[in-house]
C-alpha cells in the first residue's frame, strides 16, 4: 500500500525536483492556452461557414444587390466573410461608375482590387492564433523531453551516492521524470491534430471567398456591358438627331427619312435594352447562378 502510494502522480508531481515542476506547470499553462484557442476557433470557424451558407442562399436568390447592399450597411458592425467583401466591392464598383466615364478595365479592376483587400482581412482574422497553436503542437513534446532527461538525470547523480542501488530506490524518480514527457505530449497531440484541421477548414472558406469573388466580379462585369451599350446607343441616338437637324427639310427628304429611319431603329433597340436592363438592375442571376457558379469553379479547378 506504502509503494503504491508513493507512486501516485500526484505524489510524484509534488515530489519531483524544482525544475521538473516549473517544466510541469509550464506544460500545464500551455495545454490550458491550447485549448482555450481550439475551442474559439471551432466556434468562429462554424460562424463563418453559417454566415457564409446564409448569405450566398440570399446573394443567389435574385434579389436586389442595391438592397442587399443597404442591408448590409444597417448591420456594418457584424458583418463577417462574405458580406464584408461584397460590401466593399459594390461600393467600390458603384464609387467608380458615379465617379464619370471610367475605362471598363478599370473599373472591374478597382472593384476586384477593394474585394481582395478585404478577403486578406477576413483570412488574417481565421488565421489568428492558428502559429500559436503550431508551435505548442512543435515544442511541447521537447519541453517534456528536457524535463524527463533533466529529471533522470538527477536521480542517477543521487543514486551514485548510495552503495545498493535497488529498483524501489530508482522507480520514483526516473517515474516524476516521465510524468514531463506525458504532459508535453498531452499538450502536444490536441494541438496537433486540431491546428491541422483548423487549416484544412481556413482552405476551404478562403477558396469560397475566392469563388465568391470571381463570380461577384463577373456579374459586375456584365452589368457594366450593359450600361455602356446603352450608353453607346444613347449616343447614336443623339448623334443621329442632330444630323436631322443639320439638314434642310425641304431639299432633303431622302436623307430625312432614311435617318428618321434609323433613329426610329435605335430608339426601339434603346428602348428594348432600357427595359431589359430595368428588368435585372442589379440583379444577382438567381437559378442562373447555379449554371454560373460551377463554370466558374470548374475554370478555376483546372
Amino acid at each position: 500500500m506504502e509503494a503504491n502510494s508513493s507512486l501516485s502522480i500526484t505524489h510524484l508531481i509534488f515530489n519531483a525536483s524544482f525544475l521538473v515542476q516549473v517544466v510541469m506547470l509550464f506544460l500545464l499553462g500551455l495545454s490550458v492556452v491550447s485549448w482555450t484557442i481550439i475551442f474559439a476557433k471551432s466556434s468562429s470557424y462554424k460562424n463563418a461557414r453559417i454566415k457564409a451558407d446564409d448569405f450566398e442562399e440570399k446573394f443567389w436568390s435574385g434579389i436586389d444587390l442595391n438592397n442587399l447592399y443597404n442591408d448590409c450597411i444597417k448591420r456594418s458592425s457584424e458583418l463577417l466573410g462574405l458580406e464584408v467583401i461584397f460590401s466593399a466591392g459594390f461600393k467600390e464598383f458603384v464609387r467608380l461608375i458615379n465617379s464619370g466615364p471610367a475605362d471598363q478595365e478599370v473599373v472591374m479592376d478597382g472593384t476586384y482590387r477593394q474585394m481582395k483587400v478585404s478577403q486578406s482581412r477576413e483570412m488574417e482574422n481565421l488565421e489568428g492564433h492558428l502559429s500559436t497553436l503550431a508551435t505548442i503542437g512543435s515544442i511541447s513534446p521537447y519541453i517534456g523531453l528536457f524535463g524527463t532527461v533533466w529529471g533522470i538525470m538527477h536521480a542517477f547523480i543521487a543514486l551514485a551516492a548510495v552503495k545498493n542501488a535497488t529498483l524501489s530506490m530508482v522507480a520514483p524518480p526516473i517515474a516524476e521524470a516521465l510524468i514531463a514527457t506525458a504532459m508535453g505530449l498531452f499538450a502536444a497531440i490536441p494541438a496537433v491534430m486540431f491546428y491541422n484541421r483548423f487549416v484544412t477548414k481556413v482552405e476551404a472558406l478562403e477558396n469560397r471567398y475566392i469563388n465568391f469573388m470571381d463570380e461577384f466580379a463577373t456579374i459586375l462585369n456584365r452589368r457594366l456591358v450593359r450600361v455602356r451599350s446603352e450608353m453607346n446607343q444613347k449616343n447614336e441616338v443623339n448623334t443621329v438627331n442632330s444630323q436631322n437637324q443639320s439638314y434642310p427639310h425641304a431639299n432633303s427628304t431622302v436623307h430625312s427619312t432614311a435617318q428618321d429611319d434609323s433613329a426610329s431603329h435605335l430608339r426601339s433597340r434603346l428602348s428594348q435594352n432600357q427595359s431589359s436592363t430595368d428588368r435585372v438592375t442589379y440583379h444577382t442571376p438567381g437559378v442562373e447562378g447555379d449554371r454560373l457558379r460551377s463554370s466558374v469553379r470548374n475554370t478555376n479547378f483546372h
